[in-house]
């Protein structure tokens, strides 16, 4: 049985709330947007948990196609229309939605799908300031970089960052075994077949991840994120505090 057929009419309502403004983008993306979305659990985790901030502005950085803005869009159409799923918090109703990607191909895919919802700016997170904001995501984007720029997109992430603010990391954890080396070469695989053949990936451990992000005088605690994959995944809850 698909994960599809599992989901109660809440949940299959949010996917393919989130999954339709992808038309816009074409067929690809909106096949790219519903896969991931159903396959990868810290889309619907970030919903289910409260983990994102309530108001102020969201910056997602290394946004791709906009999949996660597209999942928060959706998500408060879908409650105020009051079918959500039980159990689950409310979603933030009062963000501004910020996303900056460094792909043109991408950043147009989110552009149209996303349009007036979200503003969607290419640029590279390297080299890049980033506006106060109370939270910000990093999924699946530091490994991508050299060990010196991942200090410096987090330093730089944590000056914007408002008190109170939460930064929402999701990275694979590098001791993680099996999982880690089974996640290693399938991201060696998608490397590959980008034609990237020189291309080096930068892991870190779960106590590496805590130690660098505690070292920026955030709180921080970590949960797993491979449920459902065979990849060892771990989301950082990471907050500056509010004094």
């Amino acid at each position: 049985m698909s994960l599809l057929a599992k989901l109660d009419k809440p949940r299959k309502a949010l996917l393919d709330g989130a999954t339709q403004p992808f038309r816009r983008a074409g067929t690809a993306a909106r096949h790219y947007a519903r896969g991931k979305l159903r396959f990868d659990p810290v889309y619907f985790s970030l919903l289910r948990q409260g983990s994102l901030p309530d108001g102020g502005t969201l910056l997602d950085l290394g946004c791709g196609q906009g999949i996660l803005l597209a999942l928060i869009v959706a998500a408060g159409r879908q409650y105020r229309s009051g079918l959500w799923p039980a159990g689950w918090p409310a979603p933030p109703l009062g963000l501004r939605l910020e996303g900056v990607e460094s792909r043109a191909a991408r950043v147009t895919a989110a552009r149209a799908a996303l349009g007036a919802e979200a503003i969607i700016e290419q640029r590279d997170i390297r080299v890049s300031d980033f506006p106060s904001c109370s939270g910000i995501v990093l999924l699946d984007v530091l490994m991508y970089l050299e060990e010196d720029e991942q200090l410096g997109v987090l330093a730089r992430a944590v000056r914007a960052l408002e008190p109170g603010g939460v930064l929402l990391l999701r990275e694979t954890d590098a001791g993680g075994g099996g999982a880690f080396r089974v996640a290693k070469w399938s991201e060696r695989f998608l490397e590959l077949a980008r034609g990237q053949f020189r291309s080096r990936l930068h892991y870190r451990d779960a106590a590496e991840w805590i130690d660098l992000l505690e070292g920026l005088d955030l709180a921080v605690r970590a949960e797993p994120m491979g449920t459902g994959t065979p990849f060892s995944n771990m989301l950082f809850i990471a907050r500056r505090p509010a004094a």
